[in-house]
């Protein structure tokens, strides 16, 4: 089966992702937009209206027009030569299949549709952000002893980013907890470029604040 898959960026919602946390793929049967923890979008050919080129403040790329009343009615594949893309799609024969897809396309389709873009449980994300805010405003609120320390970024800022390394390091490692983190149905695959991007920038910071005379 003839399918293509484009990496770039994309507007879904108020949320964007930049190059290269979001992955277009496309075949007859399916249209899936992975923008990362910004969210998936999953469509069937029925699903579309119409895909057709978008220039943004952000960059040109495609705007998919939908059905889905579970998505934002604003999905875009950010990405050059927008116009090559929509007819290299058109080739798939996505745009163009009246017919029946197979039972487990349609079945995963549902299964996302029916969950909304976004991968990550809402009381999950509620939670790490009141902890990591604990944790970052420790130092000042004098949880961890003198408040009077000139530097900024005392053990509290340094637990904040251990707990946001280890959480997005347990998320890919440990199957429950994804399962505790993730919607039901999703993958960690799903957010796994944000995740390392997470534990790349924690990481660097927790060693630089590390490295500080206090």
């Amino acid at each position: 089966m003839y399918q293509i898959e484009e990496t770039g960026g994309a507007n879904i919602g108020f949320g964007r992702a930049t190059w290269p946390f979001a992955k277009l793929l496309v075949n007859k049967n399916e249209l899936q937009l992975n923008a990362s923890i910004i969210g998936t979008v999953y469509f069937r050919p029925s699903d579309i209206i119409s895909i057709e080129p978008s220039t943004l403040f952000s960059g040109t790329g495609i705007k998919i027009n939908h059905r889905v009343n579970e998505y934002s009615e604003k999905v875009i594949f950010l990405t050059s030569g927008s116009r090559d893309l929509i007819k290299r799609i058109e080739d798939t024969g996505f745009l163009n299949n009246p017919g029946l897809i197979p039972a487990e396309v349609e079945a995963k389709i549902i299964k996302y549709q029916s969950s909304g873009s976004f991968p990550m449980k809402w009381p999950a994300v509620i939670v790490f952000v009141v902890i990591w805010n604990l944790l970052f405003l420790s130092d000042q609120l004098g949880y961890f002893g003198n408040t009077q320390n000139p530097i900024p970024f005392g053990i509290g800022v340094q637990f904040a980013l251990a707990f946001a390394f280890l959480f997005a390091l347990s998320i890919q490692l440990s199957e429950p907890f994804s399962r505790l983190i993730l919607k039901q149905g999703r993958k960690t695959r799903e957010i796994r470029s944000f995740l390392l991007f997470l534990m790349f920038i924690t990481g660097l910071m927790f060693t630089v604040i590390s490295l500080i005379p206090h």
